[in-house]
């Protein structure tokens, strides 16, 4: 397989098929490998959180029953005050039956003058990570947890996330992935509903609503580290071996 920007070398990985999403209770790391289903555990890789949130309690979500549903109601939404200063509302791009879904933190400049997820230096690498292993854009789903741009890119807050939340969740639950890969710490710790550092994160598999969740590091922040797209390199690989295991055991 061809590495991407430089991220390394690796084998040759095969195209993938889907899944759903299940419910499950959080847990932490310890005794987790046995609750892992086989697909998952054959991968060889420790478990580490699962996370199980409840049901979306707004009836305008369960309402939205496709991604063009979800994309008008965020083009509406004023559910926090972020759609106030921003160009364009970001829902996410890509296959809406995709077995495998990026999710990134918010969009960016270039993001909100396009309505795009994922545009610009960092999307054009990201588009170069899963080229590598083997997908293209239109293979996947890409969003992010805000669907609004912050002001001047700032971290996102704590009443913004909660408004958001909710049609990244129906988001997932209409696509039903078989592999969830996290974009950097916010969209980790948003997702496993945890402070713990992206480095103690990754190198596991976790479970989000039953679903395998790999994290790596934003491809903005690959830009300013490059040390950091060595394990990137290893964690897409993970997250492509995932997707391969779910296809050979039908998940």
């Amino acid at each position: 397989m061809r590495s991407a920007a430089g991220l390394g070398e690796g084998d040759a990985l095969t195209r993938t098929g889907r899944s759903g999403i299940t419910g499950a209770a959080r847990s932490g790391n310890a005794d987790d490998g046995a609750r892992l289903p086989s697909w998952i555990a054959e991968v060889g890789v420790p478990a580490g959180l699962s996370v199980g949130t409840s049901s979306l309690r707004d009836d305008t979500f369960t309402r939205l029953t496709s991604m063009s549903d979800v994309a008008r109601s965020v083009a509406k939404c004023t559910r926090c005050a972020l759609y106030r200063t921003a160009t364009h509302s970001v829902p996410g791009d890509g296959n809406p039956a995709a077995d495998f879904v990026c999710v990134g933190e918010a969009p960016g400049a270039n993001e909100d003058a396009t309505g795009h997820a994922f545009v610009g230096t960092a999307g054009e690498l990201l588009t170069k990570i899963l080229a590598a292993i083997n997908l293209s854009r239109e293979d996947v789903f890409i969003c992010n947890v805000l669907k609004h741009r912050p002001p001047a890119n700032r971290d996102p807050a704590p009443d913004e996330v909660e408004a958001c939340r909710p049609y990244l969740l129906r988001q997932l639950e209409l696509v039903k992935p078989k592999v969830i890969l996290t974009l950097g710490a916010f969209a980790a710790q948003t997702l496993l509903e945890t402070k713990t550092p992206i480095g103690k994160l990754r190198g596991q598999v976790h479970l989000f609503h039953g679903t395998p969740l790999v994290v790596t590091y934003h491809p903005a922040a690959l830009l300013r580290n490059p040390a950091w797209r060595r394990p990137t390199w290893e964690d897409v690989q993970l997250a492509r071996r995932l997707l391969d295991s779910a296809t050979r055991s039908g998940a």
